[in-house]
């Protein structure tokens, strides 16, 4: 079969490059994709508006594509997955209805509401004026854009004046009009954990849980960005609360969502991302959903998973989802300044010396070719991701990897996968 793929970042590679591995596929194309994902699939540059529901479609039925999978949030937001299943080719991807648990955190905040999903106490505000009776409030509290903004619409603010500030730069157009409303809610302390499904509407198969890194710098600390890497072994649930605690987020979080999406009219089909806080009493709270793979989450994900995922993308769950043993890390690099400003364009050297380490792999997320040498070209450059027999090894690997990597201004945290070093600190 052939299978496309829309979107162009680190996990657009991923998912591709774990999709090319397929016995069942024999070409993967990747719209528009970069030339960093030229030695796995087929990128289509010219592919560049994936928001375009009727172009993306169109493009779909040009190459005979038996399968789409839509990467990124913005175009199932933009209704790409609607205009593909009208045309008939099979997709991947929630339809624009259901996406709004990842399009609006208002729509998301009050469906867990309705639903009874455990979440964190909070306030809807449309105006600054509204705001400032919610921020007469314990702190720290979190402050989120109600649109999309790339994975870094939300703030923790620990004082009412960093919380003013937050609201009042969001609502004044700092992520544009994805800001224009803002959830205020409670902090919920306890360690975070990312716990993704695909589901056929009523069905659905977990995967292996990971840990994103959302900070951008080590200890937690700084603003937060889409991601600045992520792990993934058996060792996240058991550190956390075991089988417990999986019960209890399929029980309490992943099967009301699905029901009560079904009761809503809007079935959903597709990946669904929920991202959890887990408290010091092994409790789940739902701090988001995302209506798609995590990035970088996918990248330790598909590195670890053994079984073939195209099955899982068509909606065939019958055959048991199988991990290899041990971990897998993903390390990202990113641009100086990310996830602010930041320039582009300084060559990259040592690709080919850390993509010939034993275990690892390089994933592109923001590179280009300028005079046939790549070139850096986005906030989060490269996923340098590697697995090991145990999560250990597998963060060594992958740090070797990034250790032959470099490019001016090249910024990445040292510490990621760490806290799975550590013994079972919570539910446990």
């Amino acid at each position: 079969m052939k299978v496309l793929v829309i979107g162009s970042g680190g996990r657009e590679h991923a998912l591709s490059w774990k999709i090319s591995r397929s016995p069942l596929v024999k070409q993967v194309w990747c719209a528009p994709g970069s030339a960093g994902m030229a030695e796995d699939i087929t990128p289509l540059p010219q592919s560049s508006n994936i928001t375009d529901a009727a172009a993306m479609a169109d493009l779909a039925v040009n190459l005979g594509a038996d399968l789409t999978v839509i990467g990124p949030e913005a175009p199932l937001v933009a209704g790409v997955s609607d205009a593909l299943t009208a045309r008939g080719p099979k997709v991947a991807g929630a339809s624009r209805a259901a996406a709004q648990l990842e399009g609006s955190k208002i729509f998301a905040k009050e469906f867990m509401r309705r639903h009874k999903i455990p979440t964190a106490p909070f306030t809807i505000a449309s105006s600054p004026s509204d705001a400032r009776g919610a921020l007469d409030r314990p702190y720290p509290a979190v402050i989120k854009a109600d649109g999309l903004a790339a994975g870094k619409g939300v703030v923790i603010a620990h004082d009412r004046s960093e919380a003013t500030s937050a609201v009042e730069a969001m609502m004044a157009g700092s992520f544009g009009d994805a800001g224009r409303r803002v959830v205020i809610e409670d902090f919920v302390p306890g360690e975070e954990m990312t716990f993704m499904v695909i589901a056929d509407g009523e069905r659905y198969v977990s995967l292996a849980p990971t840990q994103d890194h959302k900070a951008a710098f080590d200890g937690d600390q700084g603003p937060n960005t889409g991601g600045m890497g992520a792990y993934c072994d058996d060792g996240i649930m058991s550190r956390l609360g075991g089988d417990t605690l999986r019960r209890r987020i399929e029980r309490e979080i992943v099967e009301p969502t699905l029901a009560g999406m079904i009761a809503e009219g809007t079935p959903y089909r597709g990946v669904l991302y929920f991202g959890l806080m887990v408290t010091s009493g092994g409790l789940p709270h739902l701090l988001e959903y995302n209506a798609r793979f995590g990035d970088p989450e996918t990248q330790a994900l598909v590195s670890r998973m053994q079984s073939d995922i195209v099955p899982l993308l068509l909606g065939d769950f019958s055959a048991r989802v199988t991990w290899h043993s041990g971990a897998s890390v993903c390390v990202v690099l990113a641009s100086r300044g990310y996830p602010g400003g930041f320039m582009r364009g300084f060559p990259i050297s040592g690709l080919e010396d850390a993509g010939a380490l034993p275990n690892v792999k390089v994933f592109h997320a923001g590179t280009a070719v300028e005079g046939g040498r790549f070139v850096t070209n986005g906030g989060r450059v490269l996923g340098v991701t590697a697995t090991g027999p145990n999560l250990s090894e597998a963060i060594a690997r992958a740090y070797a990897g990034v250790e032959r990597i470099h490019f001016d201004g090249m910024h990445f945290r040292r510490d990621i996968g760490a806290k799975g070093l550590r013994g079972p600190s919570l539910g446990a």
